[in-house]
């Protein structure tokens, strides 16, 4: 029951996991911020990094050199591309606590069953009058952990994207709206923090009140670590990341009342 209770954990907040793994990583310590050009080297930055170089300046050619537009573009037609991955998620979830609402009252009754026997016996006992259970509804609680595999598999898309904005310089030459793209503007970093509060306050919508309260206080980490890496950074990435908070805004909104 242990091995499940992980599980589910790790179900529960794998957005918010997979949000402090990627904002960790960005915070870099050290990363390679040399301007990406057709010379560099290694899988990663020549077909990730470099690709997502070339289509920013491509879409801001198409705009006389308006190179916040072009991340505004790309941002949205990224979050576009995996919106499936986060509407297939949301399902699963909504089905697991579904079956989980169902079975609880048959894994309690085994619990107590074998509570205070610890004999190794007995714990096979429980587990596999548990995994009956699991059958008997069609519960695999593997599936809890694999199905954060499709937001891991996001990372080198969210990553190359983040790089190219940082090591493509022509992007700091310009301006967009009041602020100049390669200088930290702190208006624009405040923005982007509390899209990103609004939008982890949004994902507690539906919930119920036991889960609110264990997810209230993770409403605050994503923000945090975002105005932090943006307070080092320039303004093209607080950009980024508030396009993107606002499209998933709008998309938990919609996925919350037509999807699940």
């Amino acid at each position: 029951m242990e091995k499940h209770g992980l599980l589910t954990a790790f179900k529960k907040y794998r957005f918010l996991i997979l949000v402090l793994l990627l904002v960790f990583v960005l915070a870099g310590c050290g990363g390679n911020n040399a301007p990406i050009d057709s010379s560099s080297t290694g899988f990663f930055d020549h077909y990730f990094v470099y690709s997502f170089s070339l289509l920013i300046k491509k879409i801001a050619s198409l705009f006389q050199g308006n190179y916040g537009i072009a991340i505004v573009l790309i941002t949205v037609i990224i979050r576009f591309v995996l919106m499936p991955f986060f509407i297939r998620q949301s399902k699963n979830s909504k089905d697991s606590q579904k079956k989980m609402a169902v079975m609880k009252p048959e894994m309690d009754e085994i619990q107590k069953k074998y509570k205070g026997k610890s004999s190794t016996e007995d714990q096979l006992s429980m587990q596999r009058e548990l995994s009956e259970v699991y059958k008997k509804h069609d519960f695999n609680p593997v599936k809890m952990a694999v199905g954060c595999l499709p937001l891991i598999i996001q990372m080198p898309i969210l990553l190359g994207f983040y790089y190219a904005i940082m090591r493509t310089p022509e992007i700091a030459e310009h301006s967009f709206l009041w602020f100049s793209l390669g200088e930290t503007d702190i208006l624009f970093v405040v923005f982007a923090v509390l899209i990103y509060y609004l939008q982890a306050r949004v994902s507690l919508i539906g919930l119920d009140e036991a889960q609110r309260k264990q997810m209230a206080v993770m409403s605050f980490i994503s923000p945090i670590m975002i105005g932090v890496v943006s307070l080092n950074a320039p303004a093209a990435l607080p950009l980024y990341w508030a396009v993107g908070g606002m499209f998933m805004i709008v998309q938990t909104l919609i996925i919350k009342k037509y999807v699940i």
